[in-house]
């Protein structure tokens, strides 16, 4: 098994054999980061069944029960406890993805999706940390006033951090997203920015227009402009990535070797990773990673690169926005549950919609 690999490689399947470079573009039509973690979880899988003497490709239905039955019971030998809800989902989506992609029929789920169902349901029930599902803080423009106060905007690395916070939180854009802006994306225009986003994860071009903000700090525009213009200062062309690295001295795109040899993008395109990796460090410089003011379990913030996102919906909703056009402005697909849920969470605290407020208590 290639573990850098989503797709299995079965022998004698009864089909034509694909080529390497037919296997290597099925590979990319999935997502880098869910192709990864498909590749580890049929790893896993295919290393249990062989263990097992269960029959990985093809995966029958009882197969999958077992197999998610295991995942429910039997401790994982990095945290001592079975795997969570979504890391089981994840595991039979990869199964399911392993079998099309081969060319199989892939295994019925319904007995282990209910399977799956109680155990999330009996997490949930005995209040096990495991049924609790983390989701990331949402950095709305309050929040992101006050990370950028604390970001020192005379280096490069602030200036190119402050346009990651602004224009990831105007565009909605997932860190994996973010990282693929390039200079010719966006085009400067009288009311602000017009941008063409590209959102693998729906495989959509997106036309996007950011206006001016009303806070110097927090506008989107200002940020790209003067990145854009210190890049030009120091004889940097606007062209290719927008984020890129930066090392502590200040340098632009330093280059980075392992063991003797090049490593990174050569154009200094930033990772997925390294993108989140800002929204945490900033929430860590202004002090925003602990909750002094509660006695609450579980009550610190998760700052990561999905914050932004996060705080977009949010502060949407907040300000009464249409949530159609808010989705659709987010990329989220028309009915998206995800959209519904932050959504819905900021109306929460709405004096219009709550009951409570105004109620006498």
């Amino acid at each position: 098994m290639n573990h850098g690999s989503t797709v299995p490689r079965p022998v004698g399947t009864g089909r034509q054999q694909l080529s390497a470079a037919a296997r290597a573009a099925l590979d990319q039509a999935v997502p880098e980061e869910t192709r990864r973690g498909y590749a580890g979880d049929w790893a896993r899988f295919e290393a249990w069944a062989n263990l097992t003497g269960y029959p990985a490709m093809p995966c029958t239905a009882e197969t999958l029960v077992e197999y998610t039955t295991v995942l429910t019971v039997v401790p994982r030998e990095r945290t001592g406890e079975p795997y969570k809800p979504a890391s089981i989902d994840r595991a039979l989506a990869a199964i399911v993805v392993a079998h099309k992609t081969a060319g199989r029929t892939p295994p019925d789920q319904t007995a282990a999706r209910a399977i799956l169902k109680a155990y999330e349901k009996r997490l949930k029930e005995t209040k096990d940390p495991r049924g609790r599902v983390r989701k990331a803080s949402a950095a709305v423009p309050t929040v992101l006033r006050r990370m950028i106060t604390h970001t020192d905007l005379t280096t490069p690395s602030g200036l190119r951090d402050r346009v990651a916070l602004t224009n990831g939180f105007a565009l909605a854009a997932r860190s994996s997203e973010a990282r693929l802006l390039d200079w010719e994306d966006a085009v400067q225009v009288e009311t602000g920015l017009e941008w063409d986003l590209w959102r693998p994860k729906v495989n959509n071009d997106q036309p996007l227009g950011v206006p001016y903000g009303s806070y110097h700090s927090t506008c989107p525009v200002r940020a790209l402009l003067e990145w854009g213009q210190w890049l030009t200062d120091h004889g940097r062309p606007l062209t290719g990535p927008i984020l890129i690295r930066t090392d502590r001295h200040g340098n632009i795109v330093p280059p980075m070797t392992r063991h003797g040899e090049p490593i990174g993008d050569p154009s200094g395109r930033m990772t997925t990773k390294g993108i989140g990796q800002i929204v945490t460090r900033a929430a860590k410089r202004a002090g925003l990673t602990r909750r002094p003011d509660t006695i609450l379990p579980d009550g610190d913030p998760r700052w990561t690169g999905h914050a932004l996102r996060r705080g977009y919906a949010e502060a949407s909703r907040q300000a009464k926005k249409d949530p159609l056009e808010a989705a659709r402005h987010g990329g989220w697909v028309d009915g998206s549950k995800a959209f519904a849920r932050y959504f819905d969470r900021a109306a929460i605290w709405d004096e219009e919609l709550n009951p409570l407020f105004g109620i006498g208590l």
